[in-house]
């Protein structure tokens, strides 16, 4: 079976073993090849686990969605039954004593039904889907199956035994005034309470009970008093069992109806409900369509959120809502000045765009507005924006590394030192006083990169996000660093300083934002986000902080309340963020190509740009008059702010 040379005799007890070089090689090799062989057999069983794995995760995924999606459509269910029973109570008192009676003894055998399908239904093991996500407040759990329809049968079975004869309608259509308008009186209720429901059936119900109305003339309801009770002056006003629109408070610009000089808005199928009141006042208060108050994205609203929450009475998405304590979120009503008074914009429109030949990563306005600082690639370049056909720069400043990329230039507030940093650990100091500006100073860090910088008031302190989290304290007079402020665990991205310079926010990639005493040198407050802090703003005449975020949001954030907004205009991650120094009024960019005016603090949307590429950085003039944004596509855009 062997060859002789590989095993001449066997082993005698006593003696030792004795191998030659090539026995122990071959020996060797076959250990090598039965390991080689145990590795390839344990990495398939591995890349079997691994692809099981992934299977699993895949499966586990497609559940989950299920189950939200069944949830999320239960709700729905719950929301349209609620509804469904404040319709019912309000029109069965119309009906008369027998078919009341039948009425309510067919919701009754009903709700008894949708009891018995649901211990069926429990009774095979299939149980009703766990909530997700917490119940909103106000809002129920949802009922079981069969108990939905209930109320809508009994009602259309009860309609089915008051329909009026064929043969009769003649009788009918000659009726008295008095009893066409108790008619037109039940069709409005009707009409608002179809308003709120999204099923198509329940509505064809609804309107083949405001027919039977029509055609009813010997029942003589007193419709008129019903409207003239103290209390009950509209439909929307009667007690039921459904409390208000989702426990807002009532509010003119939450129906979505214009009239006056608003009616011009009503075309616009867009317009989100929030908007609907402060658009016509600034209508009434400018005599033009100019103000862009709309709701473009509503497929992107907040994800996750039920659907009582989504959107307000009037079918419109909502875009603006306030988060309390508990983290409860509601719409947030607008107020019929939101988009009018001194100082908020009408709108904005470009008035140049400036050819930087790469991506503008960085802008910043001089004081007074003339130039124009947009960094990208390596170098600053300097526009004059008084001559608006200027199309090339006046100079250019080469920064840092050829290939490196500017990520942030800031004046001083005279307006004649520029800093810069970006991919590099050296912050460039330019002297702009100079006929041909220069380097007057380098500073440099132990961070590879510096994300962004600020500028105290007193253009005493420079202070630069580092990529290493922490946060560099420079003096500028004597050009060298002071302290550094640690604390965030990832790379702080954003930064802005107090008016009075006593204190620090800076918003990191660990999803946090944090504040500092410039005075005492420590950390004051820590928000934790659950996303990535990509820019933040504060305001400059309020507690307001501003923050935008990787996940899309926009928050405002009350300093010492834990008051808080959150806004949903942007489809992708915010990349950039400047409050007006009026403080009414701020701005956001974002990698979804737009730029959102919002207003401070609620966010009622004053206009919005859409450009052609991602709007990494923007700036706002100190007179509020000019917004510059730097983009993708190789360009800074200069806009021109219209009051």
């Amino acid at each position: 079976m062997y060859p002789p040379a590989r095993h001449p005799v066997p082993h005698q007890p006593g003696q030792p073993f004795k191998f030659t070089v090539t026995e122990s090689c071959d020996r060797i090799k076959e250990e090598f090849q039965f390991l080689q062989a145990q590795y390839h057999s344990l990495k398939l069983e591995c890349e079997k686990l691994a692809s099981e794995k992934t299977e699993m995760q895949r499966h586990y995924v497609m559940y989950y969605e299920m189950s939200y999606g069944l949830n999320i459509e239960m709700h729905k269910q719950a929301e349209i039954v609620k509804r469904l029973n404040a319709i019912c109570a309000q029109v069965i008192p119309f009906l008369s004593q027998e078919v009341r009676v039948e009425t309510r003894l067919s919701l009754r055998v009903k709700r008894n039904v949708g009891q018995q399908l649901q211990a069926q239904h429990l009774s095979h093991g299939h149980a009703i889907p766990v909530p997700l996500t917490p119940h909103p407040a106000g809002l129920q759990p949802p009922l079981p199956p069969g108990a939905s329809t209930a109320s809508l049968l009994a009602l259309s079975s009860a309609l089915s035994h008051q329909l009026p004869l064929k043969d009769e309608r003649k009788h009918h259509e000659n009726n008295n005034e008095h009893t066409r308008g108790e008619s037109n009186s039940v069709q409005l209720l009707l009409r608002c309470q179809i308003s709120v429901l999204p099923s198509r059936f329940i509505k064809e119900q609804l309107i083949t009970l405001t027919e039977w109305k029509q055609r009813s003339s010997h029942r003589k309801i007193t419709v008129e008093m019903y409207f003239s009770a103290p209390g009950l002056r509209t439909p929307l006003a009667v007690p039921c069992s459904y409390p208000g629109p989702f426990g807002m408070v009532p509010h003119p610009g939450m129906n979505g109806d214009l009239s006056g000089a608003g009616a011009a808005y009503t075309g616009l199928h867009n317009i989100s409900p929030q908007m609907s009141a402060v658009a016509a006042a600034a209508v009434a208060a400018y005599g033009r369509t100019q103000v862009v108050g709309f709701d473009p994205h509503h497929h992107i609203r907040v994800p996750g959120l039920p659907p009582s929450l989504s959107g307000i009475p009037g079918g419109k998405p909502a875009y603006s809502f306030h988060v309390s304590a508990d983290g409860q979120m509601q719409p947030v009503p607008f107020p019929p000045d939101a988009l009018i008074g001194p100082g908020i914009p009408r709108h904005a429109r470009q008035i140049n765009t400036l050819s930087h030949g790469e991506v503008v990563c960085a802008v910043t306005i001089s004081n007074p507005t003339r130039h124009v600082y947009t960094g990208g690639k390596g170098c600053v370049k300097v526009w004059d924006i008084s001559h608006p056909g200027n199309k090339t720069p006046v100079s250019q400043l080469d920064c840092l590394n050829r290939d490196n990329y500017i990520r942030s230039c800031r004046l001083l507030p005279d307006g004649r030192t520029l800093i810069v940093g970006g991919e590099a650990s050296t912050l460039s100091i330019w002297d702009l006083a100079t006929p041909t500006p220069r380097i007057k100073a380098e500073l440099t860090s132990s961070a590879p990169a510096c994300y962004a910088l600020a500028i105290s008031p007193d253009s005493k302190v420079c202070f630069s996000c580092c990529s290493d989290g922490n946060i560099a304290v420079w003096d500028l007079h004597n050009q060298t660093l002071v302290r550094q402020f640690q604390g965030h665990t990832d790379g702080a991205s954003c930064i802005d300083i107090s008016n009075d310079g006593t204190k620090l926010w800076t918003g990191g990639l660990d999803n946090t934002v944090r504040s500092w005493d410039l005075r005492e040198g420590r950390q004051l407050q820590q928000h934790d986000f659950t996303s990535q802090i990509f820019s933040l703003g504060y305001c400059p005449t309020g507690e307001w902080l501003a923050v935008g975020m990787e996940n899309s949001n926009v928050e405002v954030l009350h300093v010492t309340k834990p008051d808080k907004y959150q806004l949903h205009l942007h489809e992708s991650c915010v990349l950039s963020l400047r409050f007006a120094h009026c403080g009414k009024w701020f701005v956001s960019t974002g990698k979804d190509n737009l730029l959102n005016a919002w207003r401070t603090p609620y966010g009622a949307s004053i206009f919005q740009s859409k450009e052609s590429s991602s709007v990494l950085s923007c700036d706002i003039s100190i007179d509020d008059k000019y917004i510059v944004t730097g983009s993708g596509d190789k360009k800074a855009t200069v806009y021109e702010v219209i009051y």
